[in-house]
């Protein structure tokens, strides 16, 4: 539920007390303001790992979605929205709570510049391309893509830019320090999926059809936009999972592997977790290329 908006205007505005004006909130003449750094905000973690990559000691990066939490069922507290007071920069993603509350926190907060991550890239269905299902909406998940990251590394140092000017040389040194590992790491990951006796995997909410789309790998969806299969829908699942002879699922790390397991039980698929929304970015890209090619060519345990 979003929380009442009226409740939170004060202190969005940041008015208590003398911070509204008055002789203990005035600053001397005399005294210069002190330019700390720029107040940017992020719906989740892997997209403050590529702000503070570019940004540096230049920003401070806050975060609404923390470890454990799950985009779908997140729903932010006063306290989280009356944490943006001050917010210079707010960076989306295109999920579903910003479209529920983010128009209604810039109507009040008017001066924090929101700036969409994404850069126009083309969006595939949740479902993924000819998937039952493809009409279930756009698939948010763009940063599980390391070249789609190239684009949001450029929309991050194009906006702190124009809103730091004087730091551009710190911007665009860090945009191509960064946008060199991304190809790096680019290389390892297809390197660590070449060669698979097998490419297709069922996911417990599709969250990988960008990853799965750069990497030659096909991703088949159990549920979309948080809602579990009924029984009729479950039992299809199982056949065609048969069918396919997939041999891998992959359950989010934020869900439940209840659903997951029955179909794995059903066909003799393994079970593994994966996050898409861990904070070093990098890293869990390598681990989820890594986990997968294990799955996929048979090793492992569930």
């Amino acid at each position: 539920m979003v929380p009442s908006l009226p409740r939170l205007i004060p202190v969005l505005l940041g008015c208590g007390g003398a911070a509204c004006g008055g002789d203990g909130a005035s600053r001397p003449a005399s005294e210069p303001a002190v330019e700390g750094p720029l107040a940017v905000a992020v719906s989740i973690l892997p997209q403050k790992y590529m702000v503070e990559r570019i940004g540096g000691p230049a920003v401070s990066v806050s975060v609404l979605i923390g470890p454990g939490q799950s985009p779908l069922t997140y729903d932010p507290t006063p306290r989280q929205m009356a944490s943006l007071a001050g917010t210079r920069m707010y960076f989306t993603m295109g999920l579903e709570f910003e479209r529920a509350w983010l128009g209604r926190l810039r109507a009040v907060h008017r001066d924090m510049r929101v700036v969409d991550m994404r850069g126009g890239i083309r969006l595939m269905p949740l479902a993924g391309p000819g998937e039952p299902g493809d009409d279930a909406g756009q698939d948010p998940h763009v940063w599980m893509s390391p070249r789609l990251a190239r684009v949001m590394a450029g929309v991050i140092r194009d906006a702190l830019v124009e809103a730091l000017p004087e730091r551009r040389e710190l911007f665009d040194l860090n945009y191509r320090r960064f946008v060199d590992h991304l190809g790096q790491l680019h290389g390892e990951i297809r390197e660590i999926l070449r060669d698979l006796p097998a490419r297709t995997f069922m996911a417990f909410h599709p969250s990988w059809g960008y990853f799965a789309e750069e990497y030659g790998l096909r991703q088949i969806p159990i549920e979309s936009h948080g809602r579990e299969p009924g029984a009729r829908s479950l039992s299809r699942l199982i056949d065609r999972a048969r069918e396919e002879r997939v041999r891998v699922l992959v359950v989010q790390a934020q869900f439940s592997r209840s659903t997951a397991e029955t179909v794995g039980n059903a066909v003799g698929a393994r079970v593994i977790t994966l996050d898409p929304l861990a904070e070093d970015y990098a890293n869990n890209l390598r681990l989820v290329a890594e986990a997968l090619a294990e799955a996929l060519r048979g090793g492992g345990a569930s």
